[in-house]
């Protein structure tokens, strides 16, 4: 059972390991009587606020357990904490993990001490492999969210925000399993019930959003979403109860609008944020609850995001945030056609990027062309203008 006691049992235990990250406010992303605070778990130790649950885990093992060895499930987060932790304290670890997780995760596990065993699926293929594993061989399991130490860790970071931002009006919190929201919304709630908290889940990956609708804990026959750290296919079942009872709303977010979060992170607040981590900043941004006039504590939860993905997740942000477009221009192919085009996108202080030309399309005259022209853009005003420019001046814009 998860207590208010427990929780500053893990505060005093973490002090020796986990860092009291920043709580930075958001000048950037802030307007108006907004405002928009950061809690920097992505600056953790491990890049992620999952060493908190599992150092103080792992803490309260008896000796036993731990001469048994620890296994694990995780897509990334959550394998770090275990090597760190076990590793500092001597136990062998084995965490299993999806073989569609990131590289630098998978490689950041192995260097921290652990041996990495891939299995294909999702998480929750790599969670059905670690019990089978975990039966054969008698090791400790130490799952990554539906338990009450576990949660307990985490919910340090709700201590932390009230410290930090007394006057706090809600919460933002990613939700994969939840046990971080769990923990932060026990704390919270608990010391001041007037904090609303709102999960935030990838709406390709919105387990616990359909088990509330539900009444109890569903399982969902696929996740798709880049947000690794919460493509979870089933909550916990005592994480479930939890945020049935402390959390106030679960909200989803889109693919683009966490890339476009990803962005504006990087762009305007310097920080980088995996997508599990930036759900709860695409929430704020596209006001998927009511923002004016409050102090809204957005939870970074983690900042290990694979640089080989990095730079796709950049490029749809700009298109989402109206950054980047491309036009098909439907035209005559004669002289002079794209010079037309060049001087409108010139005129309206646009930067073409990249200029193709298609003559097979069978739907189009034979003397015609499909012009495609790439543009870096300043916002979606400037390219509704640059359409308009072109439409005026007898161009046809086909898509």
């Amino acid at each position: 059972m998860v207590t208010l006691d427990k929780i500053y049992h893990a505060a005093y235990v973490l002090k020796q390991v986990a860092r009291k990250t920043d709580m930075i406010y958001a000048a950037n992303l802030s307007h108006g009587d907004t405002g928009i605070y950061l809690k920097t778990e992505n600056l953790q130790l491990t890049g992620s606020f999952k060493l908190r649950g599992v150092y103080y885990k792992i803490s309260q093992l008896t000796e036993e357990q731990r001469k048994a060895g620890i296994i694990a499930c995780s897509a990334g987060n959550h394998a770090q904490g275990v090597a760190l932790a076990a590793t500092r304290m001597g136990i062998r670890s084995i965490v299993c993990m999806p073989d569609g997780a990131p590289i630098s995760k998978v490689e950041a596990t192995r260097a921290l001490g652990a041996e990495i065993c891939l299995v294909k699926g999702a998480y929750d293929d790599a969670y059905q492999y670690a019990c089978q594993l975990q039966r054969e061989s008698g090791m400790t399991f130490i799952h990554p969210f539906d338990d009450d130490e576990v949660i307990a860790g985490q919910g340090t970071i709700g201590l932390e925000i009230l410290d930090q931002l007394s006057d706090v009006d809600q919460v933002l919190c990613p939700i994969g399993g939840g046990g971080l929201i769990s923990g932060v919304a026990f704390a919270i709630k608990t010391l001041n019930p007037s904090v609303k908290v709102i999960g935030v889940q990838a709406m390709n990956a919105p387990s616990m959003v359909d088990s509330l609708q539900a009444g109890a804990p569903v399982t969902l026959e696929t996740v798709k979403t880049f947000a690794d750290g919460i493509a979870v296919k089933h909550p916990g079942d005592t994480t479930y109860a939890m945020v049935n009872e402390y959390v106030d709303q679960v909200v989803t977010v889109s693919e683009d609008e966490i890339a476009a979060a990803i962005l504006a992170l990087i762009e305007k607040q310097k920080v980088i944020a995996e997508g599990a981590g930036a759900v709860s900043v695409a929430a704020a941004m596209f006001e998927k609850i009511p923002m004016q006039g409050k102090k809204t504590v957005c939870i970074v939860s983690g900042g290990n995001i694979d640089v080989t993905i990095l730079s796709r997740v950049i490029t749809r942000g700009l298109i989402t945030a109206g950054r980047n477009t491309t036009l098909q221009i439907a035209l005559e192919d004669k002289p002079g056609q794209l010079l037309g085009v060049s001087r409108i996108v010139s005129e309206c202080v646009a930067n073409v990027v990249s200029v193709n030309y298609e003559h097979s399309d069978t739907s189009m005259a034979v003397t015609s062309c499909l012009l495609s022209v790439g543009m870096e853009t300043r916002d979606f005003d400037q390219i509704l203008e640059i359409q308009r420019r072109l439409e005026a001046e007898g161009f046809r814009i086909v898509n």
